[in-house]
C-alpha cells in the first residue's frame, strides 16, 4: 500500500529538522572548542608579554567568523595571580579593542585601543615592600585619600613613618616624598630609597603600549588608571605551545 503524501511530507519535515539540529549542534560544539583553544592560546600569548597570569574573555564574534577575517573586536584581560610584575597583590583589568590579527616574523597584529583599570590594595603594596632590602622594617601602610597619600610605618607605631604621594607626570607615574622622620630625626636614606623605588618599579608596568592618565588614593588602595592607543602586538613567543595561535 502506498505511503499517503501527508505522511511523507511529515517524514522529510522530520528528518529536516534532525539534520539542522545536528548541524546546530555541531555548529556549537565546533565553537566552543575554538572558543576555548583560542581563550587558552590568548592567555598564554599575553603572559609571556606581562609577566603574569591572566584570563582572558573573547567578545560576542563567533570565533569561526574571526578566523575568517582575522578580526577581534575586542579581548578582555584579568590579572589571576597574586603579583603583577614586581607588585604582590594587584589587579589588573584590561581591555583591549579592534584587534587585527598576524602572523609574521615582525609582529602577531596589531590594537586599535587599549584600557585598563589597576587596584594595588595596601595589603599588596605592604607585602611588595617588605620583600625589598630593609623592607621588613615597615609594619603597616596607611592611606590618606584626601591628601592622595601613603604613610608606610617603620617599626613600632608612633616610631618613625614615612610618607609619599603618587602621581602622574608626563605619562608616567612618580612616587615623592611628602616627609620622612624617626623621632623627629631623618630616616635612614637607604631605607626612604628603597621603597619610593619599589613603589616607582612596581607603578610601571603598563602593558599593550598604554599609559597612566591618573592615579588616586582610597581608603585601602591605589588606584590607577591607563589608556593606549595603536599597537603592534611582538611576535608570537617561541615558548608558547607549538601550534598554538591567538587565532
Amino acid at each position: 500500500m502506498p505511503t499517503p503524501p501527508k505522511t511523507k511530507r511529515r517524514r522529510a519535515v522530520t528528518i529536516s529538522l534532525i539534520v539542522v539540529a545536528v548541524l546546530i549542534v555541531g555548529l556549537i560544539g565546533g565553537e566552543l572548542f575554538l572558543r576555548q583553544r583560542a581563550t587558552s592560546c590568548m592567555e598564554s600569548q599575553f603572559q609571556s608579554q606581562l609577566g603574569s597570569d591572566v584570563n582572558v574573555s573573547l567578545s560576542w564574534k563567533p570565533v569561526l567568523l574571526q578566523m575568517t577575517d582575522k578580526n577581534v573586536p575586542y579581548v578582555k584581560i584579568d590579572s589571576s595571580g597574586s603579583s603583577f610584575g614586581p607588585a604582590q597583590g594587584m589587579e589588573v583589568h584590561a581591555r583591549a579593542n579592534d584587534i587585527r590579527i598576524t602572523d609574521s616574523p615582525e609582529s602577531s597584529g596589531t590594537i586599535g585601543s587599549s584600557s585598563a583599570d589597576i587596584t594595588w590594595a595596601t595589603a599588596g603594596i605592604l607585602a611588595t615592600v617588605q620583600s625589598q632590602p630593609l623592607g621588613n622594617l615597615i609594619s603597616t601602610v596607611t592611606t590618606d585619600p584626601a591628601a592622595g597619600t601613603l604613610t608606610f610605618a617603620v617599626g613600632p607605631a608612633g616610631l618613625a613613618d614615612l610618607t609619599v604621594r603618587p602621581t602622574v607626570q608626563n605619562g608616567e607615574v612618580v612616587v615623592e616624598t611628602v616627609g620622612a622622620a624617626i623621632l623627629g630625626l631623618g630616616l635612614p636614606t637607604a631605607l626612604v630609597d628603597g621603597i619610593v623605588q619599589s613603589l616607582t618599579d612596581s607603578l610601571q608596568q603598563y602593558p599593550l603600549g598604554m599609559a597612566p592618565t591618573s592615579v588616586t588614593v582610597s581608603d585601602n588602595a591605589v588606584n590607577l588608571t591607563l589608556d593606549g592607543g595603536q599597537y603592534t602586538m611582538p611576535p608570537q613567543d617561541p615558548s608558547v605551545q607549538s601550534g598554538c595561535s591567538i587565532l
